[in-house]
């Protein structure tokens, strides 16, 4: 017996009936050899670390513009804090930890510079279905290792695709919209536990709301600290939740599943629609929609840039220009798109 092999006997021998199994995976799009270490998931979760878009998230902004100081959040720190915070549930619950971190480190992926203001302007000039947790299944199917995607397990692609909820129920009761794994449904509620946590932090620091501002009821019932939230909402999650009709119910209490709610309202209202943040993703959104169309218009230099980020390989799978444009910009940093914009549209002294 290979030490893979002892992992999954392990994993039958604690994990909840909930749980999904590594060595009942439904397997990848390609047949691959079993790695003799890892289970298929922890695969899965090594790809994602060691991939080029991962390393990108680094630079993504997460709601305010990346860089405006050192201890603002970006896309990359808010992955590892949902990777936590659905490791730390998953565990509570005996889920697979590894599916969940494999889901939680690459569901943004796919996100585009400039947060959500980068994802609009990609819907406006590019199609209206376009979204990031779609765009991340790309990545990690078409675009990755230059073309050929990292050929993950249908778990974690299945999360990755489900994790995003946007304004709409943190847990939809239509069950197409969520996960087919418990695993995965995880990492979509962690998913909203870390960004209504972080991002009031990182308001407050700003100075686009001030503490006194957000409302009574969440501080009383969720907590002040980060620290506290984070604890009210995974304590609520992990005793709230049941076993039903042989299958387990992710829940709340009612009186945190309303906190949480009135939290992200207020978070709408007064942060991601604000005057101060909403100013500066116009600015984001006219950068990224020239780019769209320069490069729609010179194919030589949107080789030229595909080759530099070692994506060039979209361009030999046979889809239209406008898709590779697209999967570009989607991939590229905030910092990346500054600096592309000032090559393309600044003038150059001549002497």
């Amino acid at each position: 017996m290979n030490l893979r092999e002892q992992f999954e006997k392990r994993e039958q021998n604690f994990m909840s009936p909930f749980g999904c199994l590594s060595a009942q995976s439904r397997g990848r799009k390609r047949v691959e050899a079993p790695c003799p270490i890892r289970t298929v998931f922890q695969v899965d979760r090594d790809r994602i670390v060691y991939s080029n878009a991962f390393r990108r998230l680094k630079h993504k902004t997460q709601v305010f513009l990346n860089p405006l100081g050192d201890e603002y959040r970006t896309r990359l720190t808010h992955t590892l804090e949902v990777a936590q915070i659905a490791r730390t549930i998953a565990r509570a619950m005996f889920l697979n930890e590894d599916l969940t971190e494999a889901i939680a480190l690459g569901h943004d992926l796919g996100h585009t510079p400039f947060g959500h203001g980068g994802e609009t302007v990609l819907q406006e000039i590019h199609s209206p279905a376009f979204s990031h947790h779609r765009q991340s299944l790309r990545v990690v199917d078409v675009i990755e290792n230059n073309g050929r995607g990292l050929n993950l397990t249908h778990e974690v692609r299945d999360g990755i695709v489900k994790h995003s909820k946007g304004y709409g129920k943190i847990l939809p009761d239509n069950p197409d919209e969520l996960a087919f794994t418990n695993e995965g449904r995880v990492v979509r509620v962690s998913d909203i536990m870390a960004y209504l946590n972080h991002d009031l932090d990182d308001a407050i620091r700003s100075g686009v709301i001030r503490e006194s501002q957000v409302p009574e009821v969440c501080i009383r019932v969720i907590g002040r600290t980060h620290q506290e939230r984070a604890t009210t909402m995974i304590r609520d999650l992990v005793f709230s939740s049941r076993a039903e009709n042989g299958e387990l119910r992710l829940d709340m209490s009612e009186e945190v599943f309303n906190a949480m709610t009135t939290l992200r309202a207020f978070l709408y209202q007064n942060v991601y629609r604000s005057h101060r943040v909403h100013r500066e993703f116009i600015k984001a959104k006219k950068i990224l929609a020239e780019l769209y169309g320069y490069l729609i218009d010179n194919p030589a230099a949107l080789e030229a840039e595909l080759s530099r980020m070692g994506i060039d390989g979209c361009l030999d799978n046979g889809e239209p220009r406008e898709q590779v444009v697209c999967d570009f910009i989607a991939s590229i940093t905030d910092r990346y798109a500054l600096d592309l914009y000032r090559k393309i549209f600044f003038p150059s002294p001549t002497v």
